[in-house]
């Protein structure tokens, strides 16, 4: 009884940590972003949430600011590096280079459709220089996070890989990250690949497992408070619906195609539509993929961030005693929401992976006739 009471304690106390710590990194990322709004007695709330969740030049962690490297290059300036802490959060050019924020797009006269905030342009005498052309490769945290997510990934499978080439988990039972890694391996060829690939599953087993724990490792990562949300970001997830899409039509065959644009048994006249309904399903298919990921990832920070803001509103609005009186129910529900956003941290990367198992399996099948066959011989 002592020992569950020391877990549950052990939990809150964490869990009261981390939202604490997500409290801090919310209020310093955007603390100067919103400046002008709460000198004015305003919380710009589209600011604050679109600046959290969206690309940035610098990770907030506990109140400390750690700039990112930024590299440009113009064919009229030539290369350009720099620390992202020049750029003051767009307050300031630095070397006539700017970063846009909500405040400089209006004042530099630019569409909001086309310069976006977080975007680094050249400027001249203060005004934006359309004769100067930028390419920008700047490390931003996304790609940051991304590469340590990538290097984290191949420590660890070749850390395991090493023991089972030594023996350990062949002859003896596995140990440690071995222990731990290998059972969600088994699930994901048992549950995912097996089921949906057949004889064919060992050959595709390294991409479903690569994907599997390159999504789920980038979604832990993105619940640490102060990093990005590399998964909530629809190019991350475009081009993993992509490469999905590539492998689906490198591994179809002829009897996929001839489901696509001669379905059997199906009236001649019902053809004329089904076939162009089953071509854009194609390219919908790994699109509901990306969407999916996407979505779901960006809703569950956006959630955080609307519940720890609710102090900030109801203080804002109603002064500092109901901001704190708001502070329970709001770290209530943000601690709920939380372990919320763990469980679908793994159940995106199963489904991600799972769905496009399916897909490679629609591409593969049709060849009964030798699925059996392998089937008999084993």
């Amino acid at each position: 009884m002592l020992h569950k009471c020391l877990k549950s304690l052990l939990v809150l106390a964490f869990s009261l940590f981390l939202t604490v710590c997500a409290n801090n990194a919310f209020a310093q990322d955007h603390g100067k972003e919103a400046h002008a709004e709460k000198a004015e007695g305003k919380l710009n709330m589209k600011e604050v949430i679109f600046g959290h969740i969206m690309d940035g030049h610098e990770f907030h962690f506990f109140g400390a600011s750690l700039p990112l490297p930024v590299l440009l290059y113009s064919p009229e300036k030539g290369f350009t590096s720099f620390m992202s802490s020049k750029l003051q959060h767009g307050h300031e050019p630095y070397n006539d280079y700017l970063l846009l924020n909500e405040h400089n797009i209006h004042e530099l006269g630019l569409d909001p459709k086309k310069f976006t905030a977080g975007k680094i342009v050249p400027v001249k005498d203060g005004k934006y220089d359309e004769a100067t052309k930028v390419y920008d490769f700047s490390l931003t945290r996304n790609v940051v996070q991304m590469l340590l997510a990538l290097i984290l990934l191949v420590w660890i499978m070749t850390s395991i890989a090493k023991k089972y080439k030594s023996g350990q988990g062949v002859t003896s039972a596995p140990k440690g990250m071995q222990g731990l890694i290998e059972p969600v391996v088994a699930f994901v060829r048992d549950e995912v690949a097996k089921p949906n690939l057949g004889y064919k599953a060992n050959q595709y087993l390294p991409y479903l497992l690569t994907i599997f724990f390159f999504i789920l490792i980038n979604n832990i990562f993105g619940l640490i408070p102060g990093s990005a949300n590399v998964t909530g970001n629809i190019a991350f997830t475009l081009v993993l619906g992509v490469i999905s899409f590539v492998v689906t039509m490198a591994s179809s065959n002829k009897h996929y195609w001839m489901h696509i644009f001669n379905p059997p048994g199906v009236p001649l006249g019902v053809k004329f539509i089904l076939v162009p309904v089953e071509f854009l399903s194609m390219f919908l298919k790994p699109f509901s993929l990306i969407i999916r990921l996407f979505a779901n990832m960006v809703a569950g920070h956006i959630i955080i961030i609307c519940l720890i803001s609710l102090i900030f509103i109801f203080g804002e609005k109603m002064g500092a005693g109901a901001g704190w009186g708001a502070s329970p129910l709001s770290l209530a529900f943000t601690i709920f929401i939380y372990f919320i956003e763990v469980l679908v941290a793994f159940l995106q990367a199963f489904i991600f992976t799972t769905l496009t198992a399916v897909l490679i399996g629609s591409a593969i099948e049709g060849d009964h006739s030798h699925d059996d066959a392998h089937a008999a011989a084993h």
